[in-house]
């Protein structure tokens, strides 16, 4: 069946239907969006997708609507919108149509299901308090998308319509680069792995670049691991492994007496040629050469044991 029209209410628009329209425009790039209320458009027919609105769910019949009672509900008993309701049907498509490596489909579609789209679905239906966010609130994704509505204060008929088609393009934007970032740690998850392998008992970690590697680390259980090390356009990194994906907190600190020197300064807090960088929260180093970023991971690896030896 051919897509003709992709339908979704009128007036203030919120995250779910948005994103769900970043979805299905893709999609159906040739079928036009419909914001209404008019039960002609909200019913459905031949060549139509309804989202958001018209108090039903019933993927055969194509409508998508989480307002109703009983509302749809995820097996673990959460509640969908019609981001949640989309993605489901309609996930899988999109990423294939994003070009996603046919066996990391079903993978990226799970994780984005868990880590973006449920949060959606749970902060539309009052699931969550804007609150969890704490003063982070105001710039949650849901809010951020809502706040593109116009002013109380901009008139016409075709207002809310604009400032729809404005921010899904914005919408988009976040939902694929999401995915894009998705795909890449799991494009790099197979590298990380092979050079812990190579590793061995090192405590640090080549990488031959820069990407996603914390997951991969921990997913191998290479808990002995302390710095990663990988060179950059003119230059080789040393940097700390966080703890975990919410906090700043490292398995092991670069040394205190390097904190926020550069070049000839951090050459002689270190007794390495060629260090040029290290910041001031002691996460990130700088050396000029392999052969120095090498000598700076040596001495942080060896403090780092005369730390863990004094507790």
């Amino acid at each position: 069946m051919t897509i003709t029209h992709l339908v979704t209410h009128s007036g203030g628009f919120h995250a779910d239907e948005l994103l769900s329209s970043v979805i299905l425009t893709r999609l159906y790039p040739e079928a036009t969006v419909v914001r209404s209320r008019d039960a002609a458009w909200i019913t459905p027919g031949e060549g139509r997708i309804i989202y958001d609105v018209g108090r039903a769910y019933d993927a055969e019949a194509g409508i998508f609507d989480h307002h109703q009672r009983p509302n749809p509900l995820r097996e673990s008993g959460q509640p969908y919108s019609s981001f949640g309701l989309i993605w489901k049907h309609f996930g899988h498509a999109y990423l294939r149509a994003l070009d996603v490596p046919e066996q990391d489909i079903d993978h990226l579609h799970a994780g984005f299901d868990e880590g973006f789209v449920l949060p959606i679905d749970l902060a539309d239906n009052g699931a969550i308090e804007p609150s969890a966010a704490g003063p982070f609130s105001g710039l949650t994704l849901p809010a951020l998308l809502e706040s593109l509505k116009p002013a109380f204060d901009v008139r016409g008929a075709d207002a809310e319509d604009r400032a729809f088609a404005e921010a899904l393009a914005v919408a988009g934007t976040f939902v694929e680069a999401a995915i894009r970032g998705r795909a890449a740690k799991r494009r790099a998850e197979a590298m990380v792995l092979e050079a812990i392998s190579a590793a061995g008992a090192s405590r640090v970690l080549e990488l031959p670049t820069g990407m996603p590697f914390r997951a991969a680390v921990e997913s191998a259980g290479a808990d002995h691991m302390l710095f990663v090390i990988h060179p950059r356009d003119n230059d080789w990194a040393l940097t700390t492994i966080r703890k975990g994906s919410d906090t700043f907190e490292a398995r092991a600190d670069l040394p205190a007496a390097w904190a926020g020197l550069t070049d000839a300064a951090l050459e002689e807090a270190s007794g390495v040629e060629g260090a040029a960088f290290c910041h001031n929260a002691r996460f990130i180093a700088v050396a000029r050469t392999r052969d120095a970023v090498l000598k700076l991971a040596e001495l942080a690896v060896a403090e780092a044991g005369q730390e863990m030896s004094a507790h």
